[in-house]
């Protein structure tokens, strides 16, 4: 049976002022009607049924992320205690699953990408079940065919091809490459052979559990502790005494890069991982003047502005391009588009003034 695991457990900083400790970015509508959160699950309608999908978040957020999708039984969103990377969150979430299904197959995928069609993203998911049915210890990633010479990205060289897909383009994977410079990035585009790495995993539950035993032994030591209180009253206090013994790692380099047998699939789906304000001027159609807009604005000579605001709340700019602007009801954000990687700086400027009222 299939297993979805949705990971919204990020802060999403980059995203700040709309974006915050309390209600970050997976839980705000960026794009479209839905939330990120909402999105990732509305993927996975006829595919992965609710009770089947489990929400890794952090222990704040659990109540919001239970308002946000009421058809999950409330005890699938599971709140971390603190933050330990993606190799812990994966590991707590394939032990639920195994208790419950212990030849379960799990997809795990991050809250905040935006994907098209629904129907593409299906058949590749399926494609994925079919290599894990042929060789049941196999793990599966989802690579992006590179559109330019990305650096923000991690990269999958693919080596031969798996003719047993059936559907779709799979491949062994080579070797996974971390974020290139701007030079080797150019060269894996015009190679042909690299992805850029989606973040989207596929494996046996009881695959995962047995890669990061053999990998990361002390890490299990403490999942496996906790994994022994399930369905106990003393769940709640084991899983925060030992997940914070845990030392945070991603998956990527806990077992993707040391796991021998993985494959990838190449999507024919369009993919943004919504990184960063600009991914907002990617995926809204900008008007005459270039200008992507959510809320109400008035441009006058203004163009290729990126604006995030509130319908009721008005914004004007005048003789500006290629500027973000972002209102909320207590911080607004102005910045130029080149210098958009530094709005991180602005949440630790906060944090070091001890202005937790704007995080």
């Amino acid at each position: 049976m299939l297993h979805a695991v949705i990971m919204a457990g990020g802060s999403g900083t980059r995203f700040w002022p709309a974006s915050r400790v309390d209600f970050p970015k997976q839980l705000l509508r960026m794009v479209g009607q839905e939330t990120m959160l909402q999105s990732t699950f509305t993927r996975l309608g006829g595919l992965v049924s609710p009770e089947h999908t489990l929400i890794m978040t952090n222990g704040q957020l659990v109540q919001a992320v239970r308002d946000q999708l009421p058809t999950i039984p409330p005890e699938q969103v599971i709140g971390e205690p603190m933050k330990r990377d993606t190799a812990a969150c994966i590991a707590l979430a394939a032990s639920l699953i195994t208790n419950a299904d212990p030849d379960g197959i799990m997809l795990v995928l991050p809250a905040d990408h935006v994907i098209e069609t629904q129907q593409q993203f299906q058949d590749c998911m399926r494609t994925g079940m079919r290599l894990i049915e042929q060789s049941p210890d196999r793990i599966v990633t989802f690579g992006i065919r590179p559109t330019y010479a990305a650096e923000s990205f991690g990269y999958i060289q693919r080596g031969v091809s798996l003719k047993e897909a059936h559907a779709g383009a799979a491949f062994k994977v080579a070797s996974f490459r971390e974020k290139p410079d701007r030079h080797t990035a150019e060269q894996y585009l015009q190679a042909g052979t690299y992805y850029w790495n989606s973040g989207i995993f596929m494996w046996r539950a009881q695959t995962i559990l047995n890669a990061l035993r053999q990998f990361e032994p002390t890490m299990m030591q403490h999942i496996d502790t906790i994994a022994e209180s399930l369905g106990t009253p003393r769940f709640p206090i084991t899983l925060q005494r030992e997940f914070e013994k845990i030392s945070g790692k991603s998956i990527d380099y806990a077992v993707m890069e040391r796991y021998d047998d993985v494959a990838v699939i190449e999507v024919p789906f369009t993919w943004d991982d919504v990184g960063s304000w600009q991914a907002i001027g990617r995926l809204t159609a900008p008007d005459e003047q270039g200008n992507c807009i959510q809320g109400r604005f008035l441009p006058i000579e203004s163009q290729r502005m990126i604006v995030y605001g509130q319908p009721d709340h008005l914004i004007v700019t005048i003789g500006l391009q290629d500027t973000i602007v972002v209102h909320t009801p207590n911080a607004t954000l102005v910045a130029p588009k080149s210098e958009e990687e530094r709005v991180r700086e602005v949440v630790k400027q906060l944090q070091a003034r001890g202005w937790a009222e704007f995080l």
